[in-house]
């Protein structure tokens, strides 16, 4: 699964150039992102439980970049004890079943979006102990997560949420390895990427059973090959770092060793 993330550290013209059409849009979409850095800071390491603004762009706007919360809140959700229980278990959305479950089915038809990150964390689990892993791209650029979008209403208070949640796939080989505890009976997971030039596919407006097939058809492993990944300080407990640059570092667990030779 997908609980940690990386975002907004030092990427934002990477994050300009690969959504604008135009030197226009560039500009305008540098500038959504520094006012949207100036908010929410840089994030070197942040749980999703913690229930961070994320930068998202919606199908609604393909030029407009928007901070949403982490933790999908369904418009039928009646009150706010509801919404925040539900909102911890809908960090992630198995993509296999998202036009199915309730707390998804509406969004995945109608309210697709791109989770933009820097980067993600997963643990590998060796002798009952948990060593995080940080994976990119091999690249270095920026990833578009595959995700689905709310707007939620408290209808006492008028308390508005815009939310979201990261559709997962089926781990890659490199995935498979270090995800190697997965929760439940789906297997190793990762979150879905979206490639670089297949954005707007994701985006496109859902219209008939073509085009429910179609967006099945994207949720699948990322190339292992484009990815690298390389283990990190603890990113729980007493000896986490925080959110700190530091928490990206390479750190050398002597005991994985050999667990490090077979994946990389």
């Amino acid at each position: 699964m997908c609980y940690d993330i990386r975002f907004l550290t030092k990427k934002k013209l990477l994050y300009a150039r690969r959504f604008a059409a135009s030197d226009e849009d560039i500009r305008e979409l540098e500038e959504q992102l520094q006012k949207l850095g100036e908010r929410t800071g840089p994030y070197y390491h942040i749980s999703g439980f913690a229930h961070p603004d994320v930068p998202v762009i919606t199908n609604e706007n393909r030029r407009q970049i928007s901070l949403y919360n982490w933790g999908l809140i369904p418009r039928w959700v009646k009150d706010v004890k509801q919404a925040v229980e539900l909102s911890n278990k809908t960090l992630n959305a198995r993509g296999e079943e998202m036009f199915e479950k309730p707390s998804y089915r509406s969004a995945a038809r109608h309210r697709r979006c791109l989770v933009m990150v820097d980067g993600f964390f997963e643990h590998h689990w060796k002798n009952n102990k948990a060593y995080p892993y940080h994976i990119t791209l091999k690249n270095d650029e920026p990833m578009a997560l595959g995700g689905l979008w709310e707007i939620w209403e408290d209808n006492q208070s008028g308390l508005v949420r815009k939310t979201f949640t990261i559709v997962t796939t089926r781990a890659n080989t490199l995935m498979s390895h270090i995800h190697n505890k997965p929760r439940g009976s789906a297997g190793p997971r990762m979150p879905l990427i979206i490639p670089k030039g297949l954005e707007d596919e994701w985006l496109r407006p859902f219209e008939d059973q073509i085009d429910l097939e179609r967006i099945k058809e994207m949720v699948a492993p990322y190339d292992e090959y484009e990815l690298v990944a390389h283990t990190v300080a603890r990113l729980k407990g007493k000896s986490a770092i925080g959110n700190m640059p530091a928490a990206i570092k390479k750190i050398i667990y002597e005991e994985l060793e050999t667990d490090q030779g077979e994946l990389f």
